[in-house]
């Protein structure tokens, strides 16, 4: 695992906004061509293989949550467990999830945290790296079939989805008014259409409530038979919108058991199921255990909100509007300094396997949204 400088293309403002990454440029980069990541392919063979083992052990964790009823510990509000549980029941189309992991080329790769409801960084993982390679080093290899893996698995359950037109399933696709948002709900459209799905677009906003019918609908009154929702579930939990979830027979992607895995407090009930795995780093509930290094993370904190990092040689503390729901320490993730940054790797998962990953590398400790996204390749 290399970090190699690299001379950026010459009209890579123009390329990337062409395929729909418009905000490639914010206070600072983040979409970066100056350098990329180089991976043997033994280290991809890695990634792919710990990708799959800890999706597989995260199920078994929300069997295990629903089995034994610990969502307080998640503080995961009653009035969302049955839609928990009749979704886990029910098994509907669940798309897509990304895995943050720590990962020094030579060690196993070990989750930070598991992004299972709206993870974000799709459009440049999926198309715009692949670009960048095509475009600079065709000869060499990616670890990337995500996009192929999307339209694939919405053929998959195409038949699954409800009909209630002659053209077949409209799955609608709804985000809030955010540039990044709503250009990862476009992209994932566009995958569903390529599918033969008919796909309709709003804002989460434009979604409206038949009393009547007690169903959701668009604005152009149809109702919503599919909703793909990039919108967290945790959010709706706490609008008074999220009551008509409890009634409304819309198929809701990503399902509301991802409520579970979303959640930092799967970190110390993974550990506590699998401990001294290999891909799992220390973690428990409310305090650090004796740990000498470790991160300290709200529950349902975002894009590094609030996360507290300890070392034996510094104290650093992020701002963010989250904490009062509960923390959990994990250990503090052996992420190797590289020419001044720590990357973090995005292994995304489509459907039910790794399908690529992303690199995210940072200044400092922790990962944020501005964090820069390096692209990547094997041989």
């Amino acid at each position: 695992m290399e970090r190699i400088a690299s001379t950026p293309r010459a009209d890579w403002q123009s390329a990337v906004e062409s395929r729909g990454l418009k905000w490639h440029t914010g206070q600072t980069p983040y979409w970066c061509e100056d350098a990329y990541y180089r991976f043997t392919t033994a280290q991809i063979e890695s990634l792919e293989r710990a990708t799959n083992e800890l999706h597989e052990r995260c199920l078994e964790a929300v069997q295990h949550v629903i089995d034994e009823k610990r969502y307080a510990e998640l503080r995961i509000p009653e009035h969302a467990i049955p839609l928990i549980t009749k979704s886990w029941d029910a098994e509907p189309p669940s798309v897509y999830g990304r895995f943050d992991l720590a990962y020094d080329g030579t060690s196993p790769p070990k989750m930070l945290e598991y992004n299972a409801d709206t993870p974000t960084s799709l459009l440049e993982v999926s198309v715009i790296q692949w670009d960048w390679l095509q475009a600079l080093h065709p000869g060499a290899d990616q670890f990337n079939s995500i996009h192929e893996k999307l339209v694939d698995y919405w053929k998959y359950v195409q038949d699954d989805l409800a009909s209630s037109g002659p053209l077949g399933p409209v799955v609608h696709f709804a985000s809030i008014d955010d540039l990044e948002d709503g250009m990862t709900a476009a992209y994932l459209a566009e995958t569903a259409a390529q599918a033969g799905l008919q796909v309709k677009l709003l804002a989460m906003s434009d979604i409206g409530w038949d009393p009547q019918a007690r169903e959701l609908c668009d604005r152009e009154d149809v109702r919503i038979d599919t909703l793909f929702k990039l919108y967290p579930w945790e959010w709706l939990m706490h609008e008074p919108f999220g009551d008509h979830l409890r009634v409304a027979k819309t198929v809701m992607i990503e399902p509301a058991w991802k409520m579970v895995l979303s959640n930092k407090g799967i970190l110390p009930i993974l550990w506590e199921m699998f401990p001294e795995h290999g891909n799992l780093l220390p973690s428990y509930f409310d305090e650090p255990h004796g740990m000498f290094e470790y991160v300290k993370k709200p529950l349902l904190s975002r894009e590094g909100a609030n996360v507290t990092v300890h070392t034996m040689k510094e104290h650093v503390e992020s701002t963010g509007e989250y904490g009062a729901e509960g923390y959990v320490f994990q250990e503090l993730a052996p992420i190797p300094e590289i020419d001044g940054k720590r990357p973090v790797i995005g292994s995304w998962i489509i459907g039910q396997e790794a399908a690529g990953i992303g690199v995210r590398e940072a200044d400092g400790w922790v990962t944020g949204n501005t964090s820069r996204f390096v692209p990547h390749l094997f041989k």
